[in-house]
């Protein structure tokens, strides 16, 4: 690391030593016309002190439109090598000086608001950011800036305020993040359980992005908590034309709504639609829970049984077993009890969700997802063998 360092500031030091050289011949007429400095700097180098060296360098460079680019572009070299504190004390710098014009000093403050993003300090970037908001130069990137910070701040009025201006500026639709800032805040409502400001916020959710599925479920979600079960089912109904993958988030809670309206025979029929128009375990389920209801768990089991000859998965064996333990007794219910408890935690083990972005997995479900932190791509995984 330390040796790449060295490498990284030897051409610096030569550009300093080629500077100083240059200026002390047109002004003292002889001379080697390299400073002691320059000397220090590079024994600094040579014996692995490039802190030491960084600032002999930053010193002994006269700071002029000849000089700043060089800066620039040691500063960010640190940057995207991972060494942020080095980039900070660079562009500091080279703000401080009295010479620059306003355009250079405008990068320099704008290189030194992306030094503190990748440092992690962000509100010191956004007060940065916020000075050159108006700057027709840096407008577009600086509100991807803010957009970044609030994102990760989760202040989700900021974000929202901040897609909507970089929207205006730049012309690129910003609709799908904007449902989701609002499904964001409409989440914390509920959890406050404000279901009338939820609603609100759910509303301009679909305004913004009609095919915002978590818009619909969370919809479908307040309906059910307050026993509108048949608004519950119109949301959840939604989900299928915004986007089908999320279907299956769908499918357990409208069981539970059939069942509460006493229309189970209905659920069924549309649980047969979906499992012929997708692919995916969860309906299978939850077609077993419905026939356990409407007939009986010998039933039920036959039913996933049909499906696992068709795709044998652990997860569909593991609700095998659960139906079949309702019935069992003696000696045949402890070893399928003993089975079950050996599949329940392999299919615990396994993610459910998958980032169709990156390939993040998970067990929970991220509507932006925490690595590549696009929106709405971490979706249930359909089937077990499209996670091998």
């Amino acid at each position: 690391m330390e040796f790449a360092l060295v490498a990284l500031l030897l051409p610096v030091a030569a550009l300093s030593g080629w500077w100083i050289g240059r200026y002390k011949s047109g002004n003292a007429g002889g001379g080697s016309g390299l400073s002691s400095d320059y000397f220090a700097g590079l024994n600094f180098l040579l014996n692995e002190q490039p802190d030491k060296a960084i600032d002999v360098f930053i010193k002994m460079l006269d700071v002029n439109s000849d000089t700043v680019e060089t800066y620039l572009a040691l500063g960010n070299l640190f940057r995207r090598r991972g060494e942020s504190d080095r980039a900070i004390r660079i562009h500091q710098n080279l703000i401080a000086r009295p010479t620059l014009s306003k355009e250079q000093r405008t990068q320099a403050l704008y290189e030194l608001g992306k030094d503190y993003m990748r440092a992690g300090f962000l509100g010191r970037a956004e007060n940065i950011f916020l000075e050159l908001v108006d700057d027709k130069n840096h407008r577009t990137q600086v509100l991807k800036n803010l957009l970044d910070i609030y994102q990760q701040e989760r202040d989700w009025n900021k974000a929202m305020a901040a897609a909507r201006k970089l929207e205006r500026v730049s012309g690129q639709k910003m609709s799908v993040e904007i449902a989701q800032f609002c499904c964001e805040l409409a989440e914390k409502e509920i959890k406050n359980a404000d279901y009338y400001s939820a609603m609100k916020l759910l509303k301009r959710a679909l305004s913004h992005d009609k095919n915002c599925a978590r818009a619909s479920l969370l919809i479908g979600n307040i309906e059910k908590h307050n026993g509108n079960y048949k608004g519950a089912l119109r949301a959840f109904k939604q989900v299928e034309q915004q986007d089908a993958s999320y279907l299956p988030e769908a499918l357990e809670p409208m069981v539970e709504c059939h069942q509460a309206l006493g229309k189970i025979d209905e659920m069924a029929d549309y649980l047969n639609y979906v499992l012929r128009q997708y692919n995916g375990l969860t309906p299978v389920v939850e077609l077993s829970e419905v026939t356990r209801l409407q007939q009986n768990e010998k039933a039920a089991a036959e039913q996933v049984m049909k499906a696992l000859m068709t795709n044998p998965t652990i997860s569909g064996l593991n609700q095998l077993l659960k139906l079949n333990l309702i019935s069992a007794e003696g000696e045949v219910r402890e070893k399928l009890s003993m089975i079950r408890d050996i599949t329940s935690q392999l299919v615990e083990d396994k993610p459910i969700y998958r980032c169709n972005n990156c390939g993040f997995r998970g067990k929970k479900l991220h509507w932006q997802c925490p690595t590549c932190r696009h929106w709405c791509t971490v979706k249930p995984i359909q089937s077990e063998e499209a996670d091998k």
